[in-house]
């Protein structure tokens, strides 16, 4: 599995925690979240994330909690607008940029000889450290394109969540998420552990999820609602190889 699919598939996953519960309420600020149920509070977090326009994405771990850790850095909006990158260590990493019709990636040299084995060095040595620039429509790209999509994101949430009985949701006690207060709320099914932590102040946005059992790892969201930054490469850093895409070239 690529790095920015294992970044959708951990949400994914964890949606049975934020989706547990049909229905719902309109997201709504309210700083006693803490004293609410738990399916109660994962379904206020449903309905704040489904709201949302756009949004950061970090998240970090393992496919299958063995693996070498793969890292994703996305600012993603409805518009199917995004910045950012994936890592994943020594299978290389890849800059991306959309904006509207087009796409720049950097992959170095690395994911170039891991993903593309069969011309992928002549790929690298055509952008000498610049960005390739081609159609996000290039259906060879929709892996890649399609995860700077916000829309696609909720519904591979939506599509993947579960509706396991809320009596087997766990509340925890109020704790701090990257500098502001959350509730946890855990659902635990055979070796798998999904918690999400819900803001506890303001909007009740999901503000992590954690993964633990089987494949290991933790999505952090953030900047909610802000602009996906609007900058894209210049001319003088990108090459556009629209004309170069040979059907050997099949980027993960």
């Amino acid at each position: 599995m690529s790095g920015h699919r294992w970044a959708a598939g951990a949400a994914a996953g964890a949606a049975a925690v934020v989706l547990t519960v049909t229905g719902g309420t309109l997201a709504q600020a309210d700083d006693d979240i803490d004293t609410l149920p738990a399916e109660e509070i994962t379904e206020r977090a449903r309905d704040a994330l489904v709201d949302a326009r756009s949004l950061h994405l970090s998240a970090r771990g393992s496919v299958d909690g063995t693996g070498e850790d793969i890292s994703i850095d996305l600012t993603l909006d409805r518009e199917g607008n995004c910045a950012g990158g994936v890592d994943m260590g020594d299978d290389g990493s890849v800059e991306i940029v959309k904006r509207g019709d087009d796409v720049w990636l950097k992959p170095d040299a690395a994911f170039w000889n891991t993903h593309v084995p069969i011309g992928g060095s002549t790929f690298d040595a055509i952008l000498d450290g610049r960005y390739m620039k081609t159609s996000a429509d290039d259906t060879r790209l929709l892996e890649v394109t399609g995860v700077c999509d916000l829309d696609t994101f909720r519904e591979l949430l939506t599509d993947n969540a579960g509706t396991p009985d809320a009596d087997g949701l766990t509340k925890g006690a109020r704790t701090e998420v990257n500098g502001g207060p959350a509730v946890p709320v855990t659902r635990a099914e055979g070796g798998e552990r999904l918690t999400v932590y819900v803001a506890a102040e303001g909007t009740p946005y999901p503000v992590r999820i954690t993964v633990r059992g089987g494949g290991e790892g933790t999505v952090d969201f953030s900047g909610f609602d802000r602009p996906v930054p609007t900058a894209t490469p210049p001319a003088d850093e990108t090459v556009d190889i629209t004309a170069l895409l040979g059907r050997s070239l099949s980027p993960v």
